[in-house]
């Protein structure tokens, strides 16, 4: 990964669920939680939205922003949020360009077989558009709770 704590964060500008824009030139002066994630409705990925999604509203009471990512489909992102009744945006990168900008779309191995997918990653971006933390390799578990207290403490 090349991006670092107190880069600036590359700007993008995606198609989200439910035919929203997701554009973090127009989220500055906020607080972005970005996680990247590798695929909708798969059970890692499940439980993470739904961790963020249970603390929506204390991100927002702490001034930030939560943005899932992953090169799913707007349509399959639709279906996603619907399922699991998710409220925070999901952005779709089909291309991979913002995932590649991120460093997140990487060479990975499962069972000696080599395939490009998402690292699962999340950035915490302070509201003048820089990096504020970086938490690579992600284990679920835990995780929405601890990127929540470093929001609030940005």
């Amino acid at each position: 990964m090349s991006l670092k704590d107190g880069d600036q964060a590359p700007d993008f500008t995606l198609p989200g669920a439910g035919g929203e824009t997701i554009s973090l030139a127009n989220l500055k002066g906020r607080k972005v939680v970005l996680y990247f994630y590798p695929k909708d409705d798969t059970s890692g990925c499940t439980l993470e939205a739904q961790g963020f999604n249970a603390l929506t509203e204390a991100f927002e009471a702490a001034g930030a922003v939560v943005i899932g990512v992953s090169p799913d489909s707007v349509k399959s992102h639709d279906k996603f949020r619907a399922k699991y009744g998710l409220t925070f945006p999901l952005a779709s990168d089909e291309a991979k360009s913002m995932l590649e900008a991120y460093g997140v779309w990487v060479e990975k191995s499962m069972y000696g077989r080599k395939y490009m997918g998402v690292e699962r990653t999340t950035m915490l971006i302070d509201p003048e558009g820089r990096i504020a933390r970086i938490w690579p390799k992600v284990k679920v578990p835990g995780h929405a709770d601890e990127v929540l207290t470093a929001a609030r403490a940005l």
